[in-house]
């Protein structure tokens, strides 16, 4: 299905995992290092897991509030996504992702929550873009994390 795109961006990585991200704008520039699980050497700096998953706590956390504009459970400024992401070898070869969201939704009902959070993982582009290639865990927790 088209998407009539609104905004767009980009960013250019050079060295791969050992190098440096920048958007051509200059808002986000970044030193990249290996983790040392992946044979890195704890040097300072981040990594595309790292990327990948501040981007979606973000962008899941946006339309939970945009589920919420459009009639569906209200959203409190101290609610909170936390995305934990893993990478590892996959059995038939290469590597996969492996991604958990845990989400606070204060003085929600849990039957709420459920729906929001549901409602929220149709509509966020970041659910969609992995939707049948990864296994996003959906987990509503009760304090902040």
């Amino acid at each position: 299905m088209p998407t009539k795109v609104l905004y767009q961006t980009n960013a250019k990585a050079t060295g791969g995992r050992v190098g440096h991200a920048a958007t051509a704008d200059g808002n986000l520039s970044v030193d990249l290092t290996r983790p040392k699980e992946l044979g890195g050497n704890g040097a300072a700096g981040t990594n595309p897991e790292q990327l990948f998953a501040a981007g979606y706590a973000a962008c899941f956390l946006s339309s939970m509030q945009y589920v919420g504009a459009q009639g569906g459970p209200k959203v409190t400024a101290d609610a909170s996504v936390t995305a934990t992401v893993g990478i590892g070898p996959r059995a038939d070869g290469g590597f996969g992702l492996d991604v958990a969201l845990a989400i606070y939704a204060p003085g929600l009902t849990k039957a709420d929550a459920e729906t929001l959070v549901q409602k929220a993982h149709h509509v966020c582009p970041y659910s969609d873009a992995t939707r049948g290639s990864l296994n996003v865990r959906l987990n509503i927790v009760d304090a902040a994390q």
